[in-house]
C-alpha cells in the first residue's frame, strides 16, 4: 500500500483505536461481564467446530473408505456437548479456563528450571531463567488456589493491552490525518 492510500485510512485506524480503548476500559470496569462473554465465545466455538467436525466426517465417510472418519465424528459430537455444558455450567467453564491457564504456567516454569539447570555450564546468568521458572511456578500455584483473581488477571492483562494498542491506533490516525 502506498503512502498516499495509507493516509487517506486514518479514519478507519482512529475508529480502531476509540473502539480498542473502550474494549480495555470495558474490561477493567465490566471485568464479570468479560469473562462471560469470554466463556460464552469458547462455547460457541465449540459449537461450530464440533458441527464442522461431524459434516467433515459424514464427508470422509462418504468419499473414501478412510478408517479415520469415525474418530472425527466422535470429536465433533463432543465438542458440541462440551459447547453446551460451557453454556450451563459458564462458572465451572470459567474455572476450569483458569485451572489449565495454572497449569500451564506451573508445567512452564518446572521445564524452565529443568532447562536452565542442565544449561548452567554452558550459560551464564542462568539465574535469570531460574527467576523465571520460579515465578511461573508460582503463578501456576496461585492460580490454583485462587482462580477467580487468575480470571480477573487474565481479562485485566488483555484489557490494559487493548488500551494501550487503542492509544497506539489513535495517535497513528492522527499523524496519518495530519500527512494527508
Amino acid at each position: 500500500m502506498n503512502t498516499d492510500a495509507l493516509r487517506a485510512h486514518w479514519l478507519p485506524l482512529l475508529l480502531r483505536g476509540i473502539i480498542a480503548v473502550l474494549f480495555g476500559l470495558l474490561c477493567f470496569f465490566l471485568t464479570g461481564a468479560a469473562i462471560v462473554a469470554l466463556v460464552i465465545w469458547i462455547g460457541v466455538f465449540f459449537v461450530l467446530d464440533g458441527i464442522l467436525m461431524i459434516v467433515g466426517a459424514v464427508h470422509l465417510g462418504r468419499t473414501s473408505h478412510a478408517s479415520r472418519w469415525g474418530w472425527q465424528l466422535v470429536g465433533g459430537i463432543l465438542g458440541i456437548v462440551v459447547g453446551f455444558l460451557t453454556f450451563l455450567w459458564p462458572g465451572v467453564t470459567a474455572l476450569l479456563l483458569a485451572t489449565l491457564i495454572g497449569a500451564w504456567a506451573f508445567v512452564t516454569g518446572a521445564f524452565e528450571l529443568r532447562t536452565a539447570f542442565r544449561m548452567r555450564a554452558s550459560l551464564r546468568n542462568e539465574w535469570l531463567w531460574i527467576v523465571n521458572g520460579i515465578l511461573s511456578i508460582l503463578l501456576g500455584i496461585a492460580i490454583f488456589y485462587f482462580p477467580g483473581a487468575g480470571l480477573v488477571a487474565a481479562v485485566w492483562a488483555l484489557g490494559f493491552y487493548a488500551v494501550l494498542a487503542g492509544i497506539a491506533m489513535i495517535a497513528l490516525s492522527l499523524r496519518l490525518r495530519r500527512a494527508a
